[in-house]
Formats: C-alpha cells, structure tokens, sequence
C-alpha cells in the first residue's frame, strides 16, 4: 500500500525503512530537517541523537552522543545552521553541519523559574529563557523565535547573532 500527502509540487511518497540506520541501531521521537545538499538530519531521542543521511537514505554520519539528550525539533538555516531545542537542558544549541557548536542559547541545565507546573497543566508565572523549550523558528530576517511551552508559556525572540531581545506571552 503506497500513500501519498500533500498537494501540487508538494506532494510525498512514503517510503518504507528509507534510513538505512546502522544494524543495532534504534531511533527514539524523531524530528527531521534537511540541509541544502539534500541530506537528512534525523534529531531523535535515542542513544545516537543527530543522524545524517543522504537523500537515499544511506547513513553518513552521527553526532551529539551525550550531550543532546531530550530532542525537541530542529531547523536548518538557508545557510546551512543547524539548530536544536534540546527541551530538558533548556536550551538551544546553534550548529555547523558537522555538528560544531556555534552558540547557546539558554542557561543549560537551569531552567527559568516558573514556578513549574501546576496540577491543572498551567504554569504558575511566565518567564524568561527556557523552561522545556520547544521549538525554534527564524524570520527571513534571520530573528530567532522560540516557543518555551511545557513549564513556562511563552515565546522568546533573539537576534540572529543570539542576543535576547523579547518575550510575550502567559
């Protein structure tokens, strides 16, 4: 059985065991990007968290072993930086493509206070950055927004050189 998403010049295929994932290998959550010479990035919550393929589902390489321990999405740049919400560090770590860490954002390990989470799911009092981030989008600008949503709830806007600019939300 063959399923196919999307419309017009974005329309998809499903391709079965596409990653050709190393024998012994296992992918946790994944979340996928991909850079602009056609590789896949695979950011997962699993003991290999960054894998890379090629667009035929060879893999290439591997990175962020210890160190990338919670994935929560992932966005490759127009110039081929690759970001990563790492939502238990609270923090996001921008990369070179071979995995080079470029800047952080975030105090890791030392989440804002929040309060934390109260038994309803909301938070007590918003805050700063990053309690569990989320995810990261950039603007054609090259601003970073990052939305800080399981125990803080808000969105945090950086400069595109990382330097804090503003939050909203509570």
């Amino acid at each position: 059985v063959t399923a196919t998403v999307g419309t017009g010049a974005y329309t998809y295929e499903i391709v079965e065991d596409w990653a050709k994932i190393p024998q012994g290998w296992k992918l946790g959550q994944v979340e996928p990007a991909v850079d602009s010479q056609d590789r896949v990035y695979l950011f997962n919550r699993g003991d290999h968290p960054l894998m890379v393929f090629d667009r035929e589902g060879n893999f290439l390489t591997e990175w962020g072993q210890g160190v990338l321990t919670d994935a929560h999405g992932i966005y490759i740049s127009p110039e081929d930086y690759v970001y990563l919400p790492v939502r238990e560090a609270h923090a996001v770590v921008k990369c070179t493509l071979d995995g080079r860490p470029l800047l952080t954002l975030g105090m890791w390990d030392k989440p804002s206070d929040t309060g934390g989470i109260r038994p309803d799911g909301t938070v007590w009092r918003a805050a700063g950055p990053f309690n569990r981030v989320t995810d990261i989008a950039l603007s054609p600008a090259g601003d970073l927004y990052l939305s800080d949503g399981y125990a803080n709830c808000r969105v945090h806007k950086f400069s595109p050189e990382g330097r804090y600019l503003f939050s909203w939300g509570r």
